[in-house]
């Protein structure tokens, strides 16, 4: 993700706890993992008790003066703080500090513009670093441009940082555009699908829970697996083979993180949109990670953000080996079928595949009938839209077995 040539940021952690807010510590032990993914390291953290965040800097004036000595002694680059900044509280640190200021958001952003690789992608995040940007130029030009490069300066968009609000309100313009064809494009797709009844399944879930690892074992498929934040960032859709003609599309989403830029999810509602149009919602959950159910109730929050809450839902607790003694699967509400598998042993996997073949099973409806010669459209439809598993030639007609979708039964009724 960095240019080798450039010298490695070294960076200081910093959060807030809130009065009943989230465990701190918790959260900027993801920050560290996500600031490792950029390519920076990390040489220290600091972590301020208080009732809210300072508007002007983030933290309180006697934090402040513990951070700038924290910065001098560990040779520091910059900071990131573990919330979004507004640009009076970037410019507020930046004048404190004298080091390069960045925020949760922008080192998202970053690992974004580093991992995207389709054109739909690369359009996606360099419109979210945009707007970011957009609302943020008075606080982020002086800070961005103190060392040239690094993490905030990656993607398209990094010439568009030191150009006028103007500029970068066209290029949103621009990009929205060309968005909107792309979303044009894809949801022509889905209808497509959905008129040839494909079924379709989204694996959604917290990022490095596991998907893509199920997806394969599920598919047989080879999609890029790494133990790292957002390893997957386009959409990747895999068939998966059944015993019958009909089989089942599956599709790796991108994966959700907590405090996820709003920036963020507008830009990729085209790839997110998958999840909300699929026949069946499965979330995978790493159950390996202490704060399990926390991630559970992120990745609920953000379905529910782009209304993706209708229709059915499958819970799998992948790891679940590791599972607390503690935890029960009947905890969880809101999902028909909960599964208990490990992609990486394959234990359960073959129980969720019958799972979600035996679902779509359930929305057909079975035939054997002969149809005359006569009537070819309806032979036409059948292998259209339904599952032909037989068809033998006959003096009086064509006997025809298989399967379609119940949706068609009244167009059936005279043959059954």
């Amino acid at each position: 993700m960095f240019d080798l040539r450039e010298e490695q940021e070294r960076v200081i952690l910093v959060g807030v706890q809130e009065n009943g807010g989230a465990n701190a510590e918790e959260s900027l032990d993801e920050l560290a993992e996500l600031a490792s993914t950029a390519g920076a390291k990390v040489e220290g953290r600091l972590v301020q008790v208080r009732e809210a965040i300072h508007p002007g800097t983030y933290i309180g004036k006697g934090k402040l003066e513990e951070l700038k000595i924290l910065v001098r002694a560990c040779d520091a680059t910059g900071i990131i703080c573990d919330d979004e900044l507004s640009s009076i509280q970037l410019k507020g640190l930046e004048e404190a500090l004298e080091c390069k200021i960045m925020d949760r958001t922008l080192l998202i952003l970053d690992i974004f513009a580093a991992r995207a690789v389709s054109s739909e992608g690369k359009i996606q995040v360099e419109l979210a670093q945009l707007k970011y940007r957009a609302s943020r130029l008075s606080g982020l030009g002086t800070s961005l441009s103190r060392l040239g490069g690094g993490i905030g300066t990656r993607g398209p968009g990094e010439t568009k940082l030191q150009t006028d609000k103007r500029h970068i309100m066209r290029k949103i313009h621009y990009l929205e555009n060309e968005l909107e064809e792309v979303e044009r494009r894809r949801a022509l797709l889905r209808g497509d699908r959905k008129r040839r009844e494909i079924p379709t399944v989204s694996l959604v879930g917290y990022t490095n829970s596991g998907k893509s690892t199920m997806l394969n074992a599920l598919c047989g498929s080879d999609v890029y697996v790494q133990n790292q934040l957002f390893a997957t960032l386009d959409p990747s859709v895999r068939r998966m083979e059944t015993d019958s003609e009909r089989d089942i599309l599956l599709v790796d989403t991108v994966g959700f993180i907590k405090k996820l830029p709003h920036e963020l999810v507008e830009a990729f509602k085209s790839t997110l949109e998958e999840a909300v149009s699929s026949d069946l919602l499965i979330h995978v959950v790493d159950m390996g990670c202490d704060d399990f159910r926390e991630r559970i109730a992120i990745v609920e929050g953000i379905l529910a953000d782009i209304g993706a809450t209708e229709g059915e839902r499958f819970l799998v607790l992948n790891k679940a080996d590791l599972r607390p003694p503690d935890f029960a699967p009947g905890e969880i509400s809101g999902y028909s079928r909960v599964f208990l598998t490990s992609a990486t042993e394959g234990t359960g996997l073959e129980m969720l595949r019958e799972g979600i073949i035996s679902h779509f099973a359930k929305s057909l409806i079975m035939f054997d009938f002969v149809l005359p010669y006569s009537d070819g459209t309806m032979l036409a439809f059948l292998h259209e839209n339904g599952t032909v598993t037989s068809e033998e030639y006959l003096a009086d007609g064509i006997r025809l077995a298989g399967s379609i979708s119940d949706k068609f039964a009244q167009k059936l009724e005279k043959y059954l």
